[in-house]
């Protein structure tokens, strides 16, 4: 047995104690745990999510019958923090039955993901492109796209646990698992959305269908954007430095920034460089010294024309900008020893043909890990497992998922701007995860929620948002 621990001293600060014995009782069929997710599922139906499932995914069988009711079902518990097929019984509690009609039980909902093929996953995939379009039209999701537009392109790997997951296998990251692969929308005014997702097998190239996967989005961008979209840029890593990428970018209309591989022509390129044309940058912890007017940095950047894929035929030679971000190797043992005689660099080379000026476009080329906050998000939440051992409903999942994440992205910008670039989880706890009870006064519904919610006006804004538009016809 362990000892106990006594009570630590009083210090002078607030401790939060529980003034009465409780005792939990299960037993109001009023109460509901998730009282946002009801404005939520509201905004999705305005946005027309069931009519483009009933229109446009075809399971067959009894478990396909009510695609779209199951669909709506899978998201809602994604929103409400479900992360796998059991945790979709989440919704099964108090009064929910009052507010949501046809839920299905957990069961029930695997067994239809578990009925997708190929095709199907495919028609999730239209379905979620022009679900986005149509949030783009009653939240400011993309609010700044007339101006600029990032389009981000990356891979993760999910990792999975036993031998019967479909498609699992060890990867570039030695973990067995199956690639996730996404392309993120964002704007300068506009916290990120997703535009396109694909399941792949574990061990496939990163750099595997990002041509069609980057034209997709950019047609979902152009539905989106009333007006013709300002500079579009598509970044990515070294992983998609390949020709079909870009091509894929220059054929949609959009810029590309993309690092480059550091093999041997690039090598060549940055060694051509003079040492007078590097130019200092504000980098990390830089210092600004008032005396040269300067910022004093260990970073630099330069820049020189480069011609990439020359292995290639003719026709795919692409001559566009080599920028180049180098960074000052630190030795610890020299300051033991002697002074540093010949300072060693990392180079951090990006190919692009943004028109942005040269400090500005290596900035703005770094602002690509911002699919990484997007993909812990994921990770955070529905993504956090690959609930079957079926390859296609783990990819439709995938695609729930996304849809799952726009839905939250569109409600939180409703809510506040401040929210709307929040992460996930923040607009989980905040909007969604609120206890509220169910009652009916004067042949009306209501909705009691908690008295003085810190975010109590967020909450109402979005619920007057989000019953307010009306349904959107077909596009």
């Amino acid at each position: 047995m362990f000892a106990k621990t006594p009570f630590p001293p009083w210090t002078g600060a607030l401790v939060v104690r529980v003034c009465h014995t409780l005792e939990p009782v299960f037993d109001d069929p009023n109460l509901i745990a998730f009282g946002g997710l009801p404005a939520v599922m509201t905004l999705a139906e305005h946005a027309g999510l069931h009519d483009l499932v009933d229109d446009r995914v075809t399971v067959p069988g009894t478990a396909g019958a009510n695609a779209s009711v199951k669909v709506s079902a899978i998201i809602a518990g994604m929103i409400a923090g479900a992360d796998s097929f059991s945790d979709l019984d989440v919704l099964r509690h108090g009064g929910m039955g009052r507010v949501f009609n046809g839920q299905r039980a957990a069961t029930t909902l695997g067994t239809h993901l578990r009925a997708y093929a190929f095709g199907h996953v495919r028609q999730l995939d239209a379905v979620a492109a022009r679900l986005l379009v149509r949030l783009a039209r009653v939240s400011p999701i993309l609010a700044g796209a007339e101006e600029l537009v990032y389009v981000d392109v990356d891979d993760t790997i999910r990792e999975t646990h036993g031998y019967r997951k479909q498609g699992a296998a060890y990867g570039y990251s030695r973990v067995k698992g199956l690639n996730a692969q996404l392309a993120i929308v964002s704007t300068p005014l506009a916290a990120p959305v997703i535009a396109a997702t694909r399941l792949r097998k574990g061990n496939i190239d990163s750099g595997h269908g990002a041509a069609r996967l980057i034209g997709d989005t950019l047609a979902t961008l152009r539905k989106a954007v009333p007006t013709t979209p300002g500079l579009v840029i598509v970044r990515a890593d070294s992983a998609y430095f390949r020709h079909d990428m870009i091509a894929a970018a220059t054929t949609g209309g959009a810029r590309f920034s993309v690092t480059a591989r550091m093999n041997k022509a690039v090598v060549r390129a940055i060694a051509g460089i003079e040492e007078a044309s590097w130019t200092m940058i504000r980098y990390r912890d830089a210092i600004y010294d008032g005396v040269e007017q300067r910022w004093i940095s260990e970073a630099e950047v330069a820049e020189v024309p480069f011609t990439a894929f020359t292995s290639h035929r003719q026709a795919h030679h692409v001559t566009a900008r080599l920028i180049v971000r180098r960074v000052k190797r630190l030795n610890p043992h020299t300051a033991k020893t002697q002074g540093e005689l010949l300072p060693g660099y990392r180079y951090h080379p990006i190919f692009t043909n943004t028109t942005l000026a040269m400090v500005q476009a290596e900035a703005a080329h770094r602002d690509h890990a911002i699919i990484e906050a997007v993909i812990a998000d994921l990770k955070d939440g529905p993504l956090a497992h690959a609930p079957s051992g079926k390859f296609t409903a783990n990819a439709a999942w995938l695609a729930l998922a996304s849809i799952a994440f726009n839905l939250t992205r569109a409600a939180a910008r409703l809510a506040s701007a401040t929210l709307g670039r929040a992460r996930t989880a923040t607009v989980r706890r905040t909007l969604i995860q609120v206890a509220g009870r169910i009652a009916n006064q004067a042949r009306r519904w209501r909705l009691h929620l908690p008295a003085h919610w810190p975010w109590q006006d967020e909450l109402d804004t979005l619920y007057t948002a989000a019953l307010g538009p009306p349904a959107l016809t077909a596009s």
